[in-house]
């Protein structure tokens, strides 16, 4: 079991520890094989990782904060789910401040920064998934696409709200909605398109294309988010026309 030390901080190898389950917990999230909505223990969590209740309980913590979980009274702790009017209110927030992200990106954005996209979109052409048109799934961070541009703004605030606040939800619905049919080739297509508006200056066309993009990604996910809810409708519907077959009348 892992001790705090004689000021009550968590030890560096436990912080550590609790770094690489967030990361594994996360990624589960946002890849959706922990499901939105299934509730979450500490037990079972700790069972399944092998670690002790402290690193996880620092891990869930940040997962609280990035609001990837959320704890109900009585209930406990579940993966988030959004409802379609709290999905479309983070679409609204992201269409507007990562279009001003984009077109403050073309104005201080530098050649190496530039460069740096360049890279990220030649790494995201050769996924497989991508190339099958099948997905696109981006790694988080220094290998996310939009994480980059709200970097190259240089705007701490936006930096906070885009890429601290807001980024592990954002990319959880990006990742699970938006990255599937028709959308991955278009998505790629438009991203070559934002960088070379950025790398020519072009800070009204950066804007634009981003706005562009964004609403296009909103009204995806929106539609296959309504599907899903509609899904998880008629199951429950069908579970309970089972479940009262099955009950004797009294």
């Amino acid at each position: 079991m892992t001790s705090t030390t004689s000021s009550g901080e968590i030890p560096l190898e436990a912080r550590t520890l609790a770094e690489r389950v967030f990361q594994q917990l996360q990624d589960a999230i946002v890849r959706g094989e922990l499901p939105a909505g299934s509730k979450i223990t500490e037990p079972g969590l700790a069972q399944t990782y092998g670690i002790s209740r402290g690193p996880l309980r620092e891990a869930m913590r940040r997962l609280e904060a990035h609001r990837l979980i959320e704890r109900e009274p009585h209930v406990g702790a579940r993966v988030v789910k959004l409802s379609m009017r709290e999905l479309l209110e983070l679409f609204d927030m992201r269409e507007a401040l990562e279009s001003m992200a984009a077109r403050l990106a073309a104005r201080h954005m530098t050649t190496d920064e530039v460069q740096a996209l360049r890279d990220v979109l030649v790494a995201h052409e050769e996924q497989g998934d991508l190339d099958q048109a099948e997905a696109y799934y981006q790694r988080e961070g220094d290998l996310d696409f939009h994480y980059l541009i709200v970097r190259g703004s240089h705007n701490r605030m936006l930096m906070t709200t885009l890429c601290d606040d807001l980024y592990y939800l954002v990319r959880l619905y990006r990742t699970q909605y938006s990255a599937r049919g028709g959308r991955p080739q278009r998505a790629f297509i438009e991203h070559h398109r934002i960088v070379d508006a950025i790398a020519s200056g072009d800070e009204e066309l950066a804007e634009q294309l981003m706005r562009r993009h964004v609403i296009a990604a909103r009204q995806t996910v929106a539609e296959r988010y309504a599907m899903s809810l509609d899904d998880d409708r008629d199951l429950s519907k069908s579970n309970g026309r089972a479940l009262s077959r099955r009950t004797p009348s009294a």
